[in-house]
Order: C-alpha cells, then sequence, then structure tokens
C-alpha cells in the first residue's frame, strides 16, 4: 500500500481488536494526529502504536490492538517488536512517502 501501513497486533488466532489510526508529521521528528476509531480497551496503546508506526513508516498508520497483556507491558512488548521490523527494513523505505 502506497500511503498507509497496516499493523495488526495480537495473541493466538487472528482477531480485530481497538483501531487506531494515525498521520505521519508533515516535518521530520514532529507529531501526527491520531484517534481510536473502534474499541474502548487499550485505548492509549494502540494509538502510541499507531503515532509509532506512522513515524517510523512515513505514512498513515493504521493498528489493530488485540492482547490479554496488561496495557503498559503490551506497549513495551509491541514497540519492541516495531524497532526490530524497524532494523530490518532495507535503506531509504522508511522516507520513501512523500510529506505533506
Amino acid at each position: 500500500m502506497d500511503n498507509a501501513v497496516l499493523a495488526f497486533f495480537y495473541e493466538g488466532t487472528m482477531k480485530i481488536g481497538t483501531l487506531a489510526i494515525s498521520t505521519a508529521g508533515l516535518r521530520d521528528g514532529s507529531t501526527g494526529t491520531s484517534s481510536v476509531l473502534l474499541g474502548g480497551k487499550y485505548l492509549v496503546a494502540s494509538r502510541a502504536l499507531a503515532e509509532k508506526v506512522a513515524a517510523i513508516f512515513n505514512r498513515m498508520g493504521i493498528v489493530s490492538l488485540n492482547t490479554q497483556l496488561m496495557e503498559g507491558e503490551a506497549l513495551r512488548l509491541y514497540s519492541g517488536l516495531l524497532d526490530k521490523a524497524r532494523q530490518n527494513l532495507p535503506v531509504g523505505s522508511e522516507d520513501s512517502g512523500s510529506k505533506g
């Protein structure tokens, strides 16, 4: 997908969880806007993960979070997975989207 990255964080079988969306910041280092679209559990963690996805890939981030972990533990675990994914990205793929 050219303008967005979808990330599903789940345990066991794939299920849709709390759904959050975030836009990339207009300038390097700036934070875009984010919002929870559906769900009522893990609101902070799902927004934070959506913002991190948007920042890493410089595209709109759409995140689904369905977990039995405590919210803080889930955020640390899944944020760490995003960091590992970023390390494995081909050079230049984080900044391939246009800004603005």
